[in-house]
């Protein structure tokens, strides 16, 4: 899919700053720094229309990406940083789980995992709320290129394996550095909006 005219519309914390149209909603979850605004600068060929930074814990507003008025890239605050105080953790928890618990536009979860980590004890709080709320999700195996190419799918493999045994979520690689296994991302969020 190629996007013309990718834009940023709105950092929200609550529903009624929401995009009031009913174009589907494509939501980024993950932790800290895994890349979920890396992810939407990659998928629409950009580097600076999603913010992004080395240190973890910048993105602390759910932030709304219109992709040529066909969808939305919603960049979810990431979980597991630690420097956050306890009242914003629990600020911004409770506006995510609002979001992801009220929203009637989202169309499909993108949640990104490290490929060269386990999964943490939060990735799999995550995947349970994912799967409780049954929503439909396909999981990225981000940073593909910090590992050997010949690598890459055993590792995939062996993170389903850890995460989602009964193989029921599509499992990806993918590497916002080298911009490379968008074209199969791109494929299965197409089947979604």
């Amino acid at each position: 899919m190629i996007i013309k005219n990718p834009e940023f519309k709105i950092s929200a914390v609550s529903p009624k700053q929401y995009p009031n149209d009913d174009l589907p909603q494509i939501v980024l979850v993950g932790k800290s720094n895994v890349g979920k605004s890396s992810f939407v600068n990659t998928m629409v060929n950009r580097k600076k229309l999603a913010r992004t930074s080395s240190e973890p814990g910048k993105t602390r507003q759910i932030n709304f990406y219109n992709m040529d008025n066909k969808f939305y890239f919603v960049d979810l605050p990431g979980y597991g940083y630690s420097r956050m105080s306890k009242e914003e953790q629990v600020r911004v928890g409770s506006f995510i789980e609002e979001y992801l618990s009220k929203c009637k536009n989202i169309a499909l979860i993108v949640f990104l995992i490290d490929i060269r980590h386990s999964p943490t004890e939060n990735d799999r709080l995550m995947y349970n709320y994912v799967i409780n709320a049954n929503k439909p999700c396909i999981i990225i195996a981000n940073k593909a290129d910090k590992i050997a190419v010949t690598k890459v799918d055993a590792q995939v493999k062996a993170l389903q394996e850890e995460l989602n045994p009964l193989k029921d979520f599509t499992f990806l690689p993918f590497s916002a550095e080298r911009c490379i296994y968008s074209e199969k991302v791109w494929e299965e969020i197409e089947k979604f909006i």
